[in-house]
């Protein structure tokens, strides 16, 4: 369904910190184009190969009308982790890296009985989440 995500970001080096520990308890690792004025203005992580072809990836990055970064009102982005113990690592890793919580890690009875999620915000303001379907403990 998805090709990319993209976040706008006001200081890239300290998006690139947060996201870089936040997601590696996910399994996600930083993907590089090889564009040099792609990879000096965004930072991704997830799958980009063959020019972009086959690419699915989270990215942050200078928003491209060159203006300041903002965060929408509503806007989120979810990503799957494999086990509650990701979801965790995730929320400890974002906090301790910059981001503030929107949701300590838990089961939402009220989503499913398998929804056990837990809720940041990036430096920038920007909502995500990581979820775990189907996993216990």
């Amino acid at each position: 369904m998805l090709t990319y995500v993209y976040f706008g970001t006001n200081d890239l080096k300290r998006a690139t910190t947060f996201y870089d520990a936040a997601l590696a308890p996910l399994g996600m690792q930083r993907c590089i184009t090889g564009d040099p004025d792609w990879d000096r203005a965004s930072a991704g992580w997830g799958t980009y190969e063959d020019g972009g072809l086959r690419e699915l990836a989270f990215w942050v990055g200078t928003p491209f009308d060159k203006q300041a970064a903002t965060t929408g009102n509503g806007s989120m982005v979810a990503f799957r982790a494999r086990s509650w113990k990701e979801v965790d690592d995730f929320h400890a890793a974002a906090l301790a890296n910059g981001g503030s919580c929107e949701g300590a890690p838990g089961l939402r009875l009220h989503y499913s009985p398998d929804f056990y999620a837990a809720y940041v915000r990036d430096p920038d303001g920007n909502k995500l989440a990581a979820v775990s379907r189907g996993a216990q403990a």
